[in-house]
């Protein structure tokens, strides 16, 4: 790597990158709000990480434990293929908590975007970006069936031709006890 490549990293993404990453996650959404489950596969990439913690209520004191580590209690902790395995199921009549199918809205917004930085993500390089944003995703099922999920997502976008896939996603519910009935929802 060169030096030029190098002071890059952790940097704020120019204004047409940061452009561009926002039209990628507004397509995102479009995506997964139509149910095209298997296009919304197309922007993942090949070893993707997708994991969604736990978290608890802890006192001010014991923040840094109010969110589950690696390895401990996830609400998602799936690779491209189990994600499509679980697309696939939606499709098989199997899949009882989405039949029939929820209707969604995704709103993303904040969205903050940087060069990677390798010391930090191992495997990446200053042309890959590491891009924090905030979600809201609104869930209708059946008649009275409904659920708001809001937090946080990290992600590492990984450069692929003229756009994007993501290669990590770890996202953070605001809320320490889901009400609704399943979490059937990709994020």
């Amino acid at each position: 790597m060169s030096t030029a490549t190098d002071a890059r990293a952790g940097m704020r993404a120019d204004r047409d990158t940061h452009f561009e990453v926002e039209q990628f996650y507004y397509e995102e959404a479009d995506l997964l709000d139509a149910g095209r489950y298997a296009d919304w596969l197309d922007l993942l990439a090949d070893d993707l990480d997708y994991w969604m913690p736990t978290r608890t209520n802890r006192l001010r004191r014991q923040q840094a434990l109010s969110v589950a580590a690696r390895g401990e209690a996830a609400y998602y902790d799936e690779s491209k293929e189990s994600l499509a395995w679980r697309i696939r199921r939606f499709d098989s009549g199997m899949a009882w908590a989405e039949d029939p199918p929820s209707r969604t809205r995704h709103l993303v917004t904040n969205v903050m975007v940087r060069h990677a930085d390798p010391a930090e993500h191992p495997g990446f390089t200053t042309d890959d970006l590491h891009v924090r944003s905030a979600f809201l995703v609104y869930r209708n099922r059946l008649e009275r069936e409904e659920s708001v999920f809001a937090g946080s997502r990290t992600d590492v976008l990984r450069r692929v031709g003229a756009g994007f896939q993501v290669a990590r996603r770890a996202i953070l519910l605001d809320q320490n006890i889901l009400l609704a009935k399943n979490i059937s929802t990709f994020f």
